[in-house]
This record gives structure tokens, C-alpha cells and sequence, in this order.
């Protein structure tokens, strides 16, 4: 198992980075959240989870290890895969998680993209007790900057199980409310994210 990945920055994307390790450039999967840590050329350190399935090998890394047991007790869940769980902390911080759990908050975690009314039944009932206490102060971290424009955002949302045409119009309104400015692409996808809860993917 890779627990932790350190070295040099050579690219940071809009949901992964490349950190060069050993001689290796691994692409690590991320949120907005922790590539927002990161800065091109600087030595990171990423904790990470190495997911292995049948058609894949897939790292992702996280800014703390909290973050990243809470990745994994995420896909304990019944339903819950990578992909999903990785979508729920872009949405919410690790104690954000711990609070919609504690409290069945399930509007909260309807928030995030492929868990409706029933999913978030199942998580609050799986997780009961797994996440742990609240750790942190509350505040929700501050949108991130990333390289990126709208049609990146775009493909983004298309991966996570949206059709183009939704992903489009989410984009298309958070942009013209001002929700988040052109050239900030994670920002746009934050708020795309929860433009489109509650609309069925595909």
C-alpha cells in the first residue's frame, strides 16, 4: 500500500497533480481543497490511498491523514466507490461529513453529486460512529483557484455521471450569477456541484 507520496509539484490539474517521487511522476486524484496546498515546482507531501480494481489502479492523495481515513471509512459504505467518496470531500470537509452524519443532516449530504435521498439514509446509518468526534473549528475552507476554464469544468462534471447538456447549464448559471469568476475553475466547480444537487446524472 502507498500511504505517502513526497516530492516535486510538476503539474497540478483540475482534480489531480502529478508529484514526482523516486524518479516516478505519479498522478494522484485530489480535491480542489488539497490542490489548493499545492504550488508547482514546491516538494509536497500527500497522504494517499492506492484503490485497486479490476480495470484500474487509482492513487489518491489528501492534505492530511484524516482526510484520508475518512476517504476510506467513506467507502465502507454500501454504494460508495472512490470516485463518490472523493466527491463528497470536494463537497465537504472531513468534519462537515462528521456533523451531516451525527445530525442525519440528509439535505447536506444530498449535496453531493450521485447520492440521493436513500444513499445518504445508508450513510448515515453505516457510518454511525465510524467517522470519529469533530476536529476542527468548522469554517468551510475558501473556494480554490485552479488553471482551468469552463469547459474544463465541463469534462469534469461529465466524468463524475452528469450528460454535457446539465453540466453546461450548471456551469453556464454559476458563471453568470458570479458565484465564481471565468478563469477560477475549481471555484466554478464547486459551485456547478451544488448547482446540480439533486439532478439524476446521465
Amino acid at each position: 500500500m502507498i500511504a505517502l507520496v513526497r516530492g516535486e509539484v510538476l503539474t497540478i490539474g483540475l482534480d489531480h497533480a502529478v508529484v514526482l517521487a523516486s524518479g516516478l511522476g505519479m498522478k494522484v486524484l485530489a480535491t480542489p481543497a488539497t490542490l489548493a496546498g499545492l504550488r508547482l515546482g514546491a516538494t509536497a507531501s500527500l497522504h494517499t490511498a492506492f484503490v485497486v480494481r479490476e480495470d484500474s489502479m487509482t492513487l489518491f492523495g489528501f492534505a492530511d491523514a484524516d482526510e484520508r481515513d475518512v476517504f476510506e471509512t467513506l467507502m465502507s459504505v454500501s454504494g460508495v466507490g472512490p470516485r463518490l467518496a472523493l466527491a463528497a470531500l470536494a463537497v465537504h470537509t472531513p468534519d462537515a461529513l462528521r456533523r451531516a452524519v451525527a445530525g442525519e443532516d440528509l439535505a447536506a449530504l444530498c449535496r453531493v453529486p450521485g447520492i440521493g435521498r436513500k444513499g445518504a439514509q445508508r450513510m448515515v446509518l453505516e457510518l454511525a460512529g465510524k467517522l470519529g468526534a469533530v476536529t476542527g473549528d468548522g469554517v468551510e475552507p475558501a473556494p480554490v483557484v485552479v488553471a482551468g476554464i469552463g469547459p474544463d469544468v465541463v469534462e469534469a462534471l461529465v466524468g463524475l455521471g452528469w450528460n454535457a447538456r446539465a453540466a453546461e447549464s450548471a456551469v453556464t448559471a454559476v458563471t453568470e450569477r458570479g458565484e465564481a469568476s471565468g478563469d477560477d475553475a475549481a471555484g466554478i466547480l464547486r459551485a456547478a456541484l451544488r448547482e446540480l444537487a439533486g439532478v439524476p446524472r446521465g
